[in-house]
């Protein structure tokens, strides 16, 4: 391993700004989550990965990986979830050695009542900040990041 190429000024700037303000927004996303609906941003974005899902159910093993979780943290999570109505575990239809979760409706329910506070805390907190034109930039850069590191596997 060669000698690191550290960070200029500017980049060190950019890469900076994009830590603290993703974990400010997110932050602040999951605070009105929780309190206007007592739901985590964690568990938002569960109900709606498994909402979008086909048939509304997600294999354990690839919700972790679009969650960037562990299965491990992730079957904690469903279980919180269960034991609250919002989610269940089944076997996989289609492998019965897998596990899916499904989303209850319970879950629907709460994720369509909470849908109108977040997309409204996404647009204030960040898209409305935004020029159309810097949308785009964003939207460009991080899908450009997202193929990497889809690229690198695991």
């Amino acid at each position: 391993m060669g000698e690191a190429r550290w960070l200029s000024e500017p980049e060190m700037s950019a890469w900076r700004a994009y830590i603290v303000a993703t974990l400010r927004l997110r932050q602040r996303l999951h605070r009105e989550l929780a309190a206007a609906h007592d739901v985590s941003l964690t568990d938002y974005e569960v109900l709606v990965c498994l909402e979008m899902a086909p048939e509304r159910r997600m294999r354990m093993s690839e919700l972790a990986t679009t969650m960037g979780s562990t299965k491990s943290r992730l079957s904690h999570q469903i279980a919180r979830m269960e034991a609250a109505g919002l989610a269940r575990r089944a076997p996989d239809p289609d492998d019965k050695r897998g596990v899916v979760a499904e989303l209850t409706p319970g879950g629907e329910a709460l994720l369509k009542e909470a849908a109108p506070t977040h997309v409204e805390g996404v647009r204030a907190h960040l898209i409305d900040l935004m020029t159309p034109e810097e949308q785009s930039v964003l939207a460009r850069v991080f899908s450009r990041v997202d193929e990497h590191l889809e690229g690198l596997g695991g």
